[in-house]
Formats: C-alpha cells, sequence, structure tokens
C-alpha cells in the first residue's frame, strides 16, 4: 500500500508540479551540455534539468529563461528534429527581434546576454517579423550549432512546458537557475 501511494504521488509530481528532461543535443552548449559522441557535445554525460510544469499555469516564459517546449511542426521539417526542445526565450509578444553580426536586439535594445560565449556567436544579420499576441523567440545559447526561432519562426504559449529550474544530473554539474 505503502509503495502504490508513494508511486501515484511521484506520478502526480511529474504530470504537474515538475518533471526531469534529458539535454539531448549540442543547442544549449555551454550552458547546458550533452555527451560525445553527438556532434558538437562537449561532455562525457548528458546533463539532465528539472523543467517547473506548474510554473506557466500562473505565467508566460520569461526573457532570458530557459524553457522547455513542445517544438513547432516547422522544426522537424527545417531541422529533421522534432518533439520536446530546451531554448532561452529571448523575444516576448510583440518584440521585434533582430541580429547584427551575431548581437541580438529586441526593440532596438542590444540584448546582454552574458552566458553566449564570443566562440559560440554567429555572424549573421536578420531582422524577424514582430511577434504576435502569445508568440515567443527562442534560441539555443550555442549560437552556431541551434536550429530554433530564426529558422522556424516563433514558438505559440500553448506550446510551453515550464522553466528549467535546475541541474540535476550529473552531481558535478548541479545548479539551481
Amino acid at each position: 500500500m505503502t509503495l502504490a501511494i508513494a508511486a501515484v504521488l511521484v506520478l502526480v509530481i511529474e504530470a504537474e508540479v515538475v518533471q526531469p528532461f534529458r539535454v539531448p543535443t549540442a543547442s544549449m552548449e555551454p550552458t547546458l551540455l550533452c555527451a560525445r559522441p553527438t556532434e558538437g557535445c562537449t561532455a562525457r554525460l548528458n546533463d539532465r534539468v528539472l523543467v517547473a510544469r506548474i510554473v506557466y499555469r500562473f505565467r508566460g516564459p520569461h526573457r532570458g529563461e530557459i524553457a522547455v517546449f513542445h517544438a513547432p511542426a516547422k522544426a522537424k521539417v527545417r531541422c529533421t528534429e522534432g518533439g520536446t526542445f530546451l531554448k532561452r526565450v529571448i523575444g516576448l509578444p510583440g518584440d521585434q527581434v533582430s541580429e547584427k553580426d551575431g548581437f541580438f536586439y529586441v526593440d532596438k535594445r542590444k540584448l546582454a546576454e552574458p552566458y553566449i560565449p564570443f566562440l559560440s556567436r554567429d555572424a549573421v544579420t536578420a531582422t524577424w517579423p514582430r511577434l504576435g499576441p502569445k508568440q515567443y523567440f527562442v534560441m539555443g545559447d550555442n549560437r552556431i550549432g541551434s536550429c530554433d526561432s530564426r529558422v522556424w519562426g516563433p514558438v505559440p504559449r500553448s506550446s510551453f512546458i515550464g522553466p528549467v529550474v535546475a541541474t540535476y544530473w550529473p552531481p558535478t554539474r548541479w545548479t539551481i537557475r
């Protein structure tokens, strides 16, 4: 009986409160690591993170946080990947996102991105359409190796699962975000 109650409690918590995810690709390197031999990955073990599902029931994604979401259909077509993605939220509803020589601007104001090493930046210059209501612009921290909103467009609010709140594996990378 105790095991049954514990199992039900774990299932409810995972479904409604917090859920673990594995970092599968190099798109968030060096912030979140994936394991070699996957292309671009630098770690021996994949980072595993906890996502607070309950948070987005009360508020939308915030600029700068790493969020987990269901990838838009265009992502599978344009990037040969689909499913669940982890990316950083850059643009919020109503924002105009642009890039100039690898640096990002939101409504013509340069975005402070201390989490992006110089060598992870690309050299693109582009401007994307202004985000509509309930649309978000997301990107990987490894700008050179990330297929993201620059390629497949904005993510609708309804696709978001929750923000990454902690890295719990491997133990040497334990972090609260």
